[in-house]
């Protein structure tokens, strides 16, 4: 049944026959006709619509009025969504009852072909050249479909089709993007649309958080970093657990060898630095009177703390990265050689385990490293490999 419509018109390279959602899949000939006879219908109205965008911008509006009574001129009418609200009521009926007319007329002239009307414009004694033009139809309607969505959305959001952002003056997405780490090349980027609300106090609340955020994970990037260059302190961490500093592994293992006190130490530090915090706070997010990144020149000033965030940003990433790989590895510098006890190894050198991918287990299925369940799942493997062989010669 995939075949049944792979030469109907509108099937054109490079996709050819494209219907991921499967609507075609029953063959079924008759709801393929209605849904070509929507499609075409469709475009005819995008492209109708498309041009109802454009032409009032290059050739001008009509003269006169579109409404004597309500003195209301052609000139009056703004292009795109706006017009809605300023068309008067006599003018939708119109709209309407001319919509209905069209629909109905249609209904007494149409021939077997979707969205034949017996309106011979696009046809051709050549077979040929008739089917390109009707494919032409098709494809500038799918186009004029994605075309006028667009503009609908650029309208919407800036109050014009053609999206110029300098028009929109008012936009919520307007209100932060001349805030700090809003930088090139991608701007202000809110993807979730998180601050589409223009809400100052919620967006200020954010950067603080991300500013904290990044302050802590540059701290943590350093703490990963520092001891694997210059070295531990000499010395004890704890001299009644007979502890030394060179004692504690880097990275996440050192969590489970600091001693009960040194823990108690390191979260009495960070309650110490949230409850000072509350009384020395500037109003700028992040602001702790620490004045360290300042500058006389406001330019440079706003230079540093962008380049704060950007490197806040960074290191959240960095982190992260550094945390997956050393609980991975043993190390976050993500020596797999490092890490020879990992579940992850126990069939790295079985058969089956090729180049370029090695040992490619993405759904993880063997990451617990059960080898009765990995042999059970190879054996299945080889059974439904050698049948398959054996259909395929077949």
């Amino acid at each position: 049944p995939l075949r049944a419509f792979e030469n109907e018109l509108g099937v054109q390279p490079p996709v050819g026959f494209w219907d991921p959602l499967g609507l075609a899949e029953d063959g079924d000939v008759d709801v393929f006709t209605r849904r070509r006879e929507t499609e075409i219908k469709h475009g005819r109205i995008s492209m109708l619509a498309t041009m109802g965008y454009m032409t009032p911008e290059i050739v001008g509006k009509f003269p006169g009025y579109l409404s004597p009574s309500n003195g209301l001129s052609f000139n009056e009418i703004p292009n795109g969504l706006a017009a809605v609200s300023k068309v008067p009521v006599g003018g939708w009926a119109q709209i309407v009852a001319y919509g209905a007319y069209v629909e109905v007329s249609g209904i007494n002239s149409r021939t077997e072909d979707p969205g034949d009307f017996g309106w011979k414009v696009l046809t051709s004694a050549d077979p040929e050249e008739k089917k390109q033009k009707l494919n032409a139809e098709i494809a500038n309607g799918r186009l004029a479909m994605m075309a006028i969505i667009g503009m609908f959305f650029q309208d919407g959001l800036t109050g014009s089709a053609w999206g110029d952002w300098a028009n929109y003056t008012q936009s919520p997405l307007r209100a932060f993007e001349n805030e700090l780490g809003v930088q090139p090349p991608v701007g202000f980027w809110d993807p979730l649309g998180l601050a589409d609300d223009g809400n100052t106090e919620v967006f200020l609340r954010r950067r603080e958080t991300e500013l904290k955020h990044g302050r802590i994970s540059m701290l943590a990037t350093m703490g990963y970093i520092t001891p694997e260059i210059t070295g531990k302190f000499p010395g004890y961490l704890s001299p009644s657990n007979d502890l030394a500093f060179n004692d504690i592994p880097n990275g996440l293992a050192a969590v489970s060898k600091i001693p009960q006190a040194g823990l108690l130490q390191i979260v009495a530090y960070a309650a110490y630095c949230e409850i000072s915090g509350i009384n020395n706070r500037g109003e700028a997010p992040g602001d702790f009177g620490w004045k360290v990144l300042t500058s006389a020149d406001p330019e440079e000033r706003k230079k540093k703390l962008a380049a704060e965030i950007a490197n806040g940003r960074l290191a959240m990433m960095a982190i992260i990265g550094m945390f997956f790989q050393d609980g991975l590895t043993g190390s976050a510098w993500g020596d797999w050689a490092n890490y020879t006890q990992s579940p992850l190894r126990a069939f790295e050198n079985e058969l089956g385990v090729q180049p370029p991918v090695g040992f490619w287990d993405p759904l993880g299925l063997a990451d617990d490293g059960n080898t009765e369940v990995f042999l059970r799942r190879r054996e299945t493997e080889l059974k439904h490999g050698r049948i398959s062989m054996l259909a395929t010669m077949g």
